[in-house]
């Protein structure tokens, strides 16, 4: 189990499920939760390759910050088929003061544990994550 600088842990399950979207492409996305009561992050969710954007986007809690990743799926301008990998920090303004510092603190560390992020957002309402931005992200 890894350690964040913040304190913050990070289960094994979290790097395990980011190898499983990034080299097998078992997932479209992986939702992680930081278990405050444990001080770790945990995989909360992850959703099928076939799941859509707006599936990963509604099981993101409209109060509540997560860690996110997702993989992109596009046509370069040539035509080619290729993905990115985006790492969001979802933080709504909605969320709990403590909790938005908890996320922050533990960011970079926990994705520095997920080798191979290609581009990183950080959210605090839908519209800074909405399918618009992430397109014009990989333009």
């Amino acid at each position: 189990m890894a350690n964040a600088a913040s304190g913050m842990a990070v289960n094994d399950e979290c790097k395990q499920k980011f190898m499983e979207l990034k080299a097998k492409r078992q997932h479209r996305y992986i939702i992680f939760k930081i278990e405050e009561g444990k001080k770790e992050v945990l995989v909360e969710k992850t959703g099928e390759p076939s799941t859509s954007y707006d599936d990963f986007a509604a099981d993101l809690p409209a109060d509540e910050c997560r860690y996110a990743v997702f993989d992109y799926d596009f046509f370069s301008e040539e035509n080619v088929p290729k993905s990115k990998i985006f790492f969001i920090a979802w933080s709504p303004d909605t969320s709990r003061i403590r909790s938005k510092m908890l996320y922050a603190s533990s960011k970079d560390r926990f994705r520095r544990e997920l080798d191979g992020i290609q581009i990183e957002l950080q959210a605090t309402d839908p519209s800074e994550m909405s399918l618009e931005v992430i397109s014009g992200r990989v333009a």
